[in-house]
């Protein structure tokens, strides 16, 4: 356990400001403070600030918006399916937020078909090239055809259960660019990751994989979401997710640039519910989410996107 408090001390320490300091003071600062227990080595510090830089990011800096992703996975019947689209088509949802929905592939057009042109949609997964003798695969092409904006890609479920590579991953991500899908690219750590005190590298190297293949992020939406945290009614705390946001924007600045850190927007998910959303968007650097099972609700989604009223006050307030 010794390594995962200094994981999350150095994440303290950063989003709190202190990786701006001197590497002398940073460490007297840490230990004094209670950031870094005297038992975390200061060189184990001295490699995060490396690899983090020494400048702040501001969240929403740039033009991004607010967005909300309802992830729908393997659930759903045409009558039920008809029903939550009703139900969100009803719903008065803010003007300053992105909104898409992903419903399973076979239904697909009918969600196409019938939801409102508010709400854009996502497949939750595609081939990583061109379409052919790929049994029970999508190709990135059938999903432009059908008339969805946006895929999945990267996420847990795939890496965890269908051991896709990070590679994989990244060659997926940019054929599905390429053939005009707009991404939302999927990270995230395992609890033992965690607990071992391997959040940053987990995610690092999966962020790295994405760069290796993505030219331009103008249409990629990054979502952090904690393996711990996806359907288990386990949430981040605020502060948590914060913290692994703000590592994430500034390993932008530090390994792309600084417009595509201050561009891109980092969403969080994992346990998001119409109760907690409005206390995680106050975070600075959290610019929305990506919702499981709150997602199969109207009145909840519909509140959980409305929830960037919460982050307008904030920044209003800042």
């Amino acid at each position: 356990m010794a390594a995962a408090s200094c994981t999350l001390a150095k994440a303290a320490a950063f989003s709190s400001g202190l990786f701006s300091q001197t590497a002398a003071k940073l460490d007297s600062l840490a230990v004094s403070g209670g950031l870094r227990p005297a038992s975390c080595p200061g060189n184990a510090f001295d490699s995060l600030r490396k690899s983090f830089g020494s400048s702040r990011v501001t969240a929403m800096a740039g033009t991004g918006k607010f967005f909300v992703g309802g992830n729908w996975k393997c659930n759903g019947t045409s009558d039920s399916i008809a029903k939550l689209v009703t139900d969100l088509n009803s719903e008065k949802l803010e003007d300053n937020v992105d909104v898409i929905v992903s419903p399973p592939f076979v239904y697909l057009p009918q969600v196409i078909g019938a939801v409102s042109k508010r709400i854009e949609v996502a497949g939750q997964n595609c081939w990583v090239s061109k379409g052919g003798a790929f049994t029970g695969e999508v190709s990135a092409e059938m999903l432009v055809d059908l008339g969805a904006q946006w895929v999945i890609l990267g996420h847990s479920e795939r890496r965890h259960i269908l051991k896709e590579s990070n590679e994989f991953i990244g060659q997926k991500q940019e054929y599905a660019l390429s053939k005009g899908l707009k991404v939302i690219a999927c990270v995230g750590e395992l609890l033992e990751e965690r607990e071992s005190g391997h959040t940053f590298d987990v995610v690092f190297e999966q962020l790295k994989a994405t760069a290796d293949h993505v030219s331009s992020w103008d249409d990629v939406v990054v979502a952090y979401e904690p393996v711990w945290a996806i359907g288990t009614g386990k949430v981040a705390s605020p502060q948590q997710a914060q913290e692994v946001h703000a590592a994430i924007r500034t390993w932008l600045q530090t390994n792309v640039s600084a417009d595509v850190a201050s561009k891109t927007r980092i969403i969080y998910g994992g346990s998001v519910t119409a109760a907690n959303s409005a206390e995680l968007a106050k975070q600075e650097d959290i610019d929305g989410f990506l919702v499981g099972g709150a997602s199969l609700k109207g009145p909840d989604f519909a509140a959980i996107c409305n929830s960037v009223t919460s982050k307008a006050a904030t920044v209003k307030s800042a």
